[in-house]
């Protein structure tokens, strides 16, 4: 199979094309022959090592895991030992965690893991962005213990996190106000996804977002919990996944739960929990049409760099979406 590799960090030259072996399906897996994938910034810190706490996970001083690439919709090809949940032919889309790999034509992931179905109306490429976002979201969403009523902020709501986290929220009722550094080319995007209001930074104040708020989110890590701590309630939460300068957001986190008891406003870190559960919610909230994919752009997979490229930029609005070689027009075509 073709596969997009990169030996070592960098800039996004450093990724190659080449053939290499087709992976098999151990036992619990199901192949996928990728129609799309995304590029998204956990892959553009991947590649480019920074920041260094990231060659934690990747390897050091060079990368151990050569394919990038978390997310991904396709046909199911084959399957492994004590899969009964898929067959070939089905079309899913997931996120692979841990072990990244969908820049690729196929991929092999767990089939008990983050993979669900596409509902027969939706377009391969249009679910391959989906599961990344849901999947941070709803940490959140477990993290905050924000209820019909609430009032949330959602700082840089224009990324993919941001817009799945804006679309949740709104479903559970609950108030939400979108602040994003620049409004996007479509300026009623964020209200049509849920938001009451919209803060565009380059002409807004975030102080015009108001205060009291029952948590805020930091969707991109670009809020400090020294700003929003003036946003929210006494009592109210305060999630992000970022570490903050020197980890602080992993020590404030640490006594979250006590500062919570004490009615203070408090750190959570929104760790994910992948499994066939959510996977299974996921793919409800796709089918009734309460969580939509925001695509920002489309490239070739020959394009993988210029893709990374515009990631990088900062500019991207929801996803960017990588169109695969076994990409179909047909929304409906199955594979065999």
């Amino acid at each position: 199979m073709r596969a997009a590799i990169r030996r070592r960090y960098g800039a996004p030259d450093v990724i190659t094309f080449d053939d290499v072996p087709d992976p098999q399906p151990r036992r619990g897996e199901i192949l996928v022959r990728v129609h799309a994938t995304t590029v998204n910034r956990t892959d553009c810190a991947y590649r480019s090592g920074r920041p260094w706490v990231n060659r934690l996970v990747c390897g050091w001083p060079r990368p151990r895991v050569l394919v990038l690439g978390s997310e991904y919709a396709g046909v199911v090809v084959g399957v492994g030992e004590d899969v009964d949940s898929f067959t070939p032919g089905d079309r899913v889309c997931g996120f692979v965690d841990g072990r990244p790999g969908a820049h690729a034509e196929l991929v092999a992931v767990a089939a008990d893991g983050l993979i669900t179905r596409v509902p027969a109306t939706w377009d391969l490429a249009e679910a391959a962005p989906i599961m990344e976002g849901a999947l941070y979201s709803h940490a959140c969403l477990r993290v905050t213990r924000v209820a019909r009523g609430d009032r949330a902020l959602v700082h840089g709501a224009t990324g993919a996190i941001g817009v799945a986290l804006v679309q949740l929220l709104h479903a559970e009722g609950v108030e939400v106000v979108a602040v994003c550094d620049r409004p996007p080319p479509d300026l009623g995007l964020l209200t049509d996804l849920g938001a009451s209001q919209v803060v565009a930074l380059d002409r807004d104040d975030l102080q015009s977002a108001g205060r009291g708020f029952d948590a805020a989110v930091s969707a991109t890590g670009h809020l400090s919990f020294e700003t929003a701590r003036r946003l929210i309630r006494p009592g109210g939460t305060f999630a992000s996944s970022d570490l903050g300068p020197m980890g602080v957001n992993l020590a404030l986190a640490a006594v979250g739960p006590v500062a919570r008891a004490l009615g203070h406003r408090h750190v959570r870190f929104p760790l994910p929990r992948a499994n066939a559960t959510l996977a299974a919610h996921v793919g409800q909230l796709m089918d009734s049409g309460a969580l939509r994919p925001v695509v920002d752009r489309t490239y070739d997979f020959d394009e993988l760099r210029d893709a990374y490229a515009y990631v990088d930029s900062g500019r991207k609005v929801g996803s960017v979406v990588i169109r695969m070689p076994a990409a179909r027009p047909q929304a409906s075509r199955r594979e065999t």
